[in-house]
């Protein structure tokens, strides 16, 4: 799944502890999930994460390496970088295990700075969130 050229990695890896065990991961055949995130802008950049990271752990790693050519759309905190994934914002505790993604491939997902969740428009959303795991409109 993840042979693809490690040289790429290698500039990263000089910045991030945490992509280098990613990486370590990768090459001993653990699963790695390669996130590439869009900005509103379309500027788009991958990282490497693990299935265990959460939506909060992603935005925290994303603002602590920062990609130099995402200067304009730098936020102030990463407690407002929302991860939006097949139309859906993940909750920060939500991982990327949980989301069922595919391993060796590259999962995209939309990364855009919000104060707030959107609010569901009824009460019964938090009962939903329990049961409801089937999305009638999700793409396979």
């Amino acid at each position: 799944g993840c042979h693809h050229s490690h040289e790429e990695f290698a500039v990263l890896l000089l910045r991030s502890d945490m992509i280098w065990q990613s990486l370590t991961r990768c090459i001993c055949g653990t699963l790695v999930i390669n996130l590439r995130l869009i900005l509103v802008s379309g500027k788009t950049k991958e990282f490497l994460f693990s299935p265990n990271d959460s939506a909060s752990d992603i935005a925290k790693h994303v603002y602590d390496n920062w990609p130099m050519d995402w200067e304009e759309e730098q936020v102030s905190s990463p407690n407002i970088l929302r991860l939006i994934y097949q139309g859906r914002f993940l909750h920060g505790n939500v991982t990327l295990g949980a989301l069922k993604l595919p391993f060796g491939k590259t999962t995209v997902m939309h990364l855009v700075a919000r104060e707030t969740l959107p609010e569901p428009n009824s009460q019964g959303q938090r009962n939903r969130e329990k049961t409801g795991e089937s999305n009638c409109c999700v793409i396979l």
